[in-house]
C-alpha cells in the first residue's frame, strides 16, 4: 500500500493528546482542535496493523483548577474528581478510541514527574534563583502565573494573564505585564524574594534552531513552524520549572517544602507517566527511535510542545523527540470566540444527551470545518446542512438506495458481476484511486481533504447509480441490472473501509447491513469483496435528517446564555492605586490621525498604523485586529501616548501607543477626539 512506504523507517507509533484541564467539560472547540483528528489518525493507523498507542488524561495540577476550587469553596480535589469523570465519560460516548484516559494527580504520574526532575536536577540541568515573585499582601501567597492578569505589553489586550497572553497568543513572563491585578484580591501585588529553579531554554536555542528550523522546515505545519521560529528569533530565556504552590507534584528536593512543579514541566511528562500505566513494556515507546511520536494540540500549546518539553526531553537525556506536532488553529461559534467563562459553548456531555446515537454527525462537522490552516467558525445552521445535505443526501442515499433495490430484485443476496461497459471499468478504475489518495492525506495530517475524498467516493457511487437508472432496465434487463448493483454494492463496502477512520459508528452500521467483517485498508484495494450469492442484512437508514426545530432549539439556548451573561452585574477591572498629579504629567498624550493601516503578517491580531501625531508620523502596532477592519478605521482621530518607550513587535518598531477603551465583555473601542481638536493637542 502507498501509506507503508511513507512511513517505512518506524516501528510503531506513540500518539499523543493535550491534556484539558480538570476544570470543566470538553466542548466542540476542544474536539475540533485536537481530539478528532487525533482519533482519525490513530484509527487509520491500527487499520494498517501498525503499533500504536493513544495517550490521553486530564490535566489536574493547573492554577485554573485551583482558582475554580476558591471560586466553589470545594478542595481542588473535589473539582478534578467531578470533571475527570465528566470528560473521560464524554470521549468515550463520543469514540475517541484512547488506549488509556489517566490523569495527573495519580500516584504513579507523581512519582514519575518527580523521577524526571531529580534525574535533570542531580545532573545539573537547572539553573536555581533567588528572584523576586509577585506577592498578594491580602490573602498572603506567592502569586503563580495564572493569578495575575495586566496589559500585554504586546498588543495591550488588559486582561493578559501572567504566563500568556490569549488575545495575541503571546508567552509571557508575570514581570511582563503593565499594571499587574491579583486574581485573588484585586489588589496590586508586591515583589517579594523567594527562591526557584529554572530550565535555562538559552542553553538549548542553537540546537533547538537546527531541530526545528532546519530539521523540521518541510514537514510542520506553516503555523507551528512560524511560531516556533517567532519565539527562537527572539531569543530564549531561562524559564522556571517550580511554583509555590500547595496543589500540584512536589519538587523532590530539600529545602522546597511549599513548592511543586510548574504545571507546564508537569503536564506533559502525564504523557509518559500515562503510558507507564498502560502498559510495562512503555520504554519502547518513549526511548526507542523506531517509535515515530507525533503531538495533538492546539495553536496555544504549540510552545510548550515544540520548545519547552523537547528541552527537557533532550536535557533528561533518554527520551525521543516529537516527530511532528500537527497543530490546529482555533474553532470559533456562531460568530464569537468559544469562552467557558462565558458559557458560550457547545459541551460535549450536553451535545451527547441532545443528539443521541449522532456522535459521528459532529464529527463530520468537525472535520469538514477543521480549523487546520486559520480560525474557523460552527453554525448550527451549517452543522444542520452538512447533515441533511451530505451526511444524509449523499451517502446515507447512497448505501441506502442500493441496499433497498438489492432487496427488491435479487432479495437481498449480491448479483453476479456480468459483462462490464466502459462506464463500469471507468467506475472500477476511479475506486481503486481513492485508498491511496485518502491515506496520503492522512498522512500528512490534512484530514479535511481525506474526509473530502471520502465523499467523493460517495458521490461517484451516487453518480454511477443515477446514471444507470437499474430500476428503469430490471424489467428489460435484469442482468445487466445485476451487474450494476454488484459494483454499487463494491462502492459500499470499499466506504465501510475508508470512511472508518472518521465515521465509526455509521461505518459498523454499514458493514452490519452488509454482512461484512471489520476489514483492514489494505482491503479497500479489493474490488471483490461481496462475491455473487452473499447475503445481505435488511437496510436500514444510516442518517436522519435534523429538523428546523432542533437547530432553532440549540440557537435559542445559546442567546439564553448570552442574555444571562449580560444581565449579570457588571465586573469592571479593579480601580488601580492612587498615583501623585506628577506620575500623570509624565505621560504626553496627543491627539493624533490614523494615515495608513496594515496587517502585520502572520499574525491574527496585529495591525500596523501610521499615525500623524502633529509632531511627527510615526508607526504603532496595536494588537485590534480582530475589532477593525484596516479601510475602516483611515482617517480617524486616536489619543496616542507618544512618549511611551520603542518596542519592537514582530520585528517592527512600535512608537507610541494608541488609547482604547474595552467594556467588560473584552470588546475594544477608540478613544476618540472631537474633530475641532488638531493633531497634535494634548491631552491634558
Amino acid at each position: 500500500m502507498e501509506n507503508s512506504a511513507l512511513e517505512k523507517n518506524y516501528k510503531r507509533f506513540l500518539v499523543t493528546s493535550a491534556l484539558p484541564y480538570a476544570n470543566g467539560p470538553i466542548h466542540i472547540g476542544h474536539l475540533a482542535g485536537v481530539y478528532v483528528p487525533a482519533d482519525i489518525y490513530v484509527r487509520f493507523l491500527r487499520m494498517n496493523d501498525e503499533d500504536v498507542v493513544f495517550i490521553g488524561g486530564s490535566d489536574e495540577h493547573g492554577v485554573p483548577i485551583t482558582i475554580k476550587a476558591m471560586q466553589e469553596n470545594v478542595a481542588p480535589q473535589e473539582i478534578v474528581d467531578r470533571y475527570h469523570t465528566i470528560i473521560k465519560k464524554s470521549f468515550e460516548e463520543f469514540g475517541i478510541s484512547f488506549d488509556i484516559y489517566s490523569r495527573t494527580s495519580n500516584k504513579i504520574h507523581h512519582q514519575t514527574a518527580s523521577e524526571f526532575f531529580r534525574k535533570m536536577y542531580d545532573a545539573g540541568q537547572f539553573v536555581e534563583k533567588v528572584t523576586f515573585q509577585y506577592y498578594d499582601e491580602a490573602t498572603s501567597h506567592f502569586l503563580a502565573d495564572r493569578y495575575i492578569t495586566g496589559t500585554c505589553p504586546f498588543c495591550n489586550y488588559e486582561k493578559a494573564y501572567g504566563d500568556q497572553c490569549e488575545k495575541c497568543g503571546t508567552s509571557l513572563n508575570a514581570t511582563d505585564l503593565i499594571n499587574p491585578t491579583s486574581v485573588l484580591s484585586g489588589n496590586a501585588p508586591v515583589m517579594k524574594e523567594t527562591r526557584h529553579w529554572f530550565l535555562p531554554l538559552e542553553q538549548y536555542e542553537s540546537w533547538l534552531k537546527e531541530w526545528i528550523l532546519v530539521d523540521h522546515k518541510d514537514d510542520w505545519k506553516t503555523n507551528v513552524y512560524g511560531q516556533c521560529k517567532s519565539w527562537l528569533d527572539q531569543g530564549l530565556q531561562p524559564r522556571a520549572v517550580t511554583r509555590d504552590l500547595d496543589w500540584g507534584v512536589n519538587v523532590p528536593v530539600e529545602g522546597a517544602d511549599g513548592k511543586v512543579l510548574y504545571v507546564w514541566f508537569d503536564a506533559p511528562i502525564g504523557y509518559i507517566s500515562a503510558t507507564k500505566e498502560l502498559t510495562n513494556d512503555w520504554e519502547k515507546y518513549w526511548k526507542d527511535k523506531e517509535t515515530k511520536l507525533v503531538h495533538f494540540i492546539g495553536k496555544d500549546n504549540i510552545v510548550f510542545h515544540c520548545i519547552i518539553f523537547p528541552a527537557m526531553l533532550k536535557g533528561e537525556g533518554t527520551f525521543i523527540l516529537p516527530d511532528n506536532v500537527p497543530a490546529n488553529e482555533f474553532l470559533n461559534l456562531e460568530g464569537d470566540k468559544i469562552s467557558t467563562s462565558r458559557n458560550w459553548a457547545v459541551w460535549l456531555h450536553e451535545y451527547l444527551k441532545d443528539f443521541p446515537e449522532k456522535q459521528d454527525v459532529l464529527r463530520y462537522v468537525l472535520t469538514s470545518g477543521a480549523p487546520e490552516t486559520k480560525d474557523n467558525d460552527f453554525t448550527w445552521k451549517d452543522f444542520q446542512s452538512k447533515n441533511n445535505n451530505e451526511l444524509v443526501a449523499i451517502l446515507g442515499n447512497f448505501i441506502n438506495r442500493t441496499l433497498v433495490l438489492t432487496e427488491k430484485f435479487f432479495g437481498g443476496v449480491v448479483p453476479l458481476q456480468g459483462e462490464l461497459t466502459s462506464l463500469d471499468k471507468e467506475t472500477l478504475d476511479s475506486m481503486q484511486h481513492f485508498p491511496g489518495r485518502i491515506a496520503a492525506s492522512i498522512h500528512h495530517y490534512r484530514f479535511r481533504e481525506a474526509l473530502a475524498e471520502t465523499m467523493n467516493l460517495a458521490r461517484l457511487g451516487n453518480k454511477y447509480l443515477t446514471e444507470n437508472e437499474p430500476w428503469k432496465l430490471f424489467p428489460t434487463d435484469p442482468e445487466r441490472v445485476g451487474t450494476i448493483l454488484n459494483i454499487s454494492l463494491q462502492i459500499c463496502a470499499q466506504l465501510s473501509i475508508v470512511a472508518e477512520p472518521f465515521l465509526p459508528f455509521s461505518t459498523e452500521k454499514i458493514r452490519q447491513m452488509l454482512n461484512l467483517p471489520f476489514m483492514k485498508w489494505k482491503d479497500a484495494a479489493n474490488l471483490d469483496w461481496l462475491g455473487a450469492g452473499h447475503r445481505l442484512n435488511p437496510a436500514a437508514l444510516l442518517f436522519g435528517k435534523i429538523e428546523d426545530q432542533q437547530i432553532e432549539a440549540q440557537v435559542q439556548k445559546l442567546h439564553d446564555t448570552k442574555k444571562v451573561n449580560e444581565s449579570k452585574t457588571v465586573q469592571h477591572t479593579p480601580m488601580k492605586a492612587a498615583i501623585e498629579y506628577d506620575d500623570f504629567a509624565k505621560t504626553d498624550i496627543r491627539v493624533g490621525t490614523i494615515l495608513e493601516v496594515e496587517k502585520v503578517a502572520k499574525t491574527n491580531k496585529l495591525l500596523k498604523l501610521k499615525i500623524d501625531t502633529g509632531i511627527d508620523v510615526r508607526t504603532v502596532v496595536s494588537g485590534i485586529a480582530e475589532y477593525f477592519e484596516p479601510a475602516d478605521i483611515i482617517g480617524r482621530k486616536v489619543c496616542i501616548l507618544v512618549n511611551l518607550a520603542t518596542k519592537n513587535l514582530k520585528g517592527i518598531e512600535s512608537q507610541g501607543m494608541i488609547l482604547m477603551a474595552e467594556n467588560p465583555d473584552g470588546k475594544l473601542f477608540f478613544v476618540n477626539a472631537d474633530e475641532g481638536a488638531i493633531n497634535g493637542s494634548t491631552v491634558k
